[in-house]
């Protein structure tokens, strides 16, 4: 995600990357355009650090893109050191796209945080952060009632790092699979309870009931894709789905089976949209918005949102509509 980002942000106009963390050692003080192989758009290099104190204190930047965890918890001293620079921020951690479902106490300190030092906090990514939670929001914009809900999201995994693969249990035997699903190292979806409860605060319910289940994908077909490999029999990804009841006894379904090379068995990746209500949505998107890509995307398109915004924590139903940022970003930036 890290370098995908980079990368966008080379290729637009109006951005200046002024620093770079990561904790691989082998990329500390090398360049990122040799690490990207792209040219230099900037009259400046920008090498890798290893301490982001140092890029914080010396470039003092205007956001911080954090694309490091996918829990609250773990993200969340990051977030405070980038915070308490005076620095906006954006993570990519999937529970911060909703934090208040699962840490509400933590988000509360976040948003106390980000006030006190002027800046804004947004947890966002493609899902959750929009193909299961805020596209269903803006279309209900059209509807004079909401009824039960029924989201799906087919996806592949194939354009995901060694993280991602092990979260999903990628490569393992269906044996050591449900040995580690007992010893909670498999995560799966992250995001199905922070998707449910950004719906519900955005059509101004709660949350009543929620439950979620996840079980192996098992593949008959070795697959491979650049960061994960499963042999026949063994493990290609997870199919996770969750029901939940809002306080008008309204419906959430949402059904998120993901896996590598989804292809080579013949399924059909997609994001499907069904709600009831006046009038019926149907929604489909055949094939699904690529995880990666959407996710770099909508990180740096809501990069001027961002510092628009008004200090605090945010979530996407909080900030303007996302877009495509076309032309230079600084026109997209308030003057005042």
């Amino acid at each position: 995600m890290g370098s995908g980002m980079a990368r966008m942000i080379c290729n637009k106009q109006g951005f200046d990357i002024v620093g770079v963390v990561d904790t691989y050692k082998g990329f500390i003080g090398k360049s990122i355009f040799d690490l990207l192989n792209d040219q230099n758009p900037y009259d400046h290099d920008v090498f890798i650090e290893e301490d982001i104190e140092t890029v914080l204190n010396n470039k003092h930047p205007d956001l911080v893109l954090l694309a490091t965890d996918s829990f609250t918890k773990n993200a969340y001293p990051k977030i405070k050191t980038i915070v308490e620079h005076g620095c906006n921020v954006i993570s990519t951690a999937e529970e911060m796209a909703f934090p208040h479902a699962k840490e509400p106490e933590l988000s509360k300190k976040m948003d106390v945080l980000a006030k006190q030092h002027g800046v804004t906090i947004l947890g966002t990514g493609v899902n959750p952060g929009m193909m299961m939670d805020l596209l269903a929001i803006c279309i209900s914009g059209v509807m004079q009632d909401v009824g039960d809900m029924k989201i799906s999201r087919i996806n592949s995994l194939s354009p995901f790092g060694p993280t991602v693969m092990e979260e999903q249990g990628v490569g393992l035997s269906q044996k050591n699979f449900k040995q580690k699903l007992i010893e909670g190292k498999i995560s799966g979806h992250v995001g199905f309870i922070e998707s449910t409860h950004m719906i519900a605060k955005a059509l101004g319910l709660d949350v009543e009931t929620f439950e979620q289940s996840m079980s192996p994908i098992i593949t008959t077909v070795d697959r491979k894709s650049k960061y994960g490999h499963a042999k026949a029999n063994d493990v290609a990804g997870v199919d996770m789905r969750s029901h939940a009841t809002l306080s008008n006894q309204t419906i959430i379904n949402m059904i998120h089976p993901q896996q590598i090379e989804p292809e080579l068995e013949g399924i059909d990746t997609g994001d499907y949209i069904e709600i009831q209500g006046t009038p019926p949505i149907h929604l489909s998107n055949v094939p699904e918005v690529e995880g990666g890509i959407g996710t770099i995307a909508i990180c740096v398109n809501m990069i001027p949102h961002v510092i628009n915004a008004k200090p605090g924590l945010k979530t996407m139903i909080d900030l303007p509509v996302p877009r495509a940022i076309m032309g230079d970003v600084r026109n997209c930036i308030d003057e005042e």
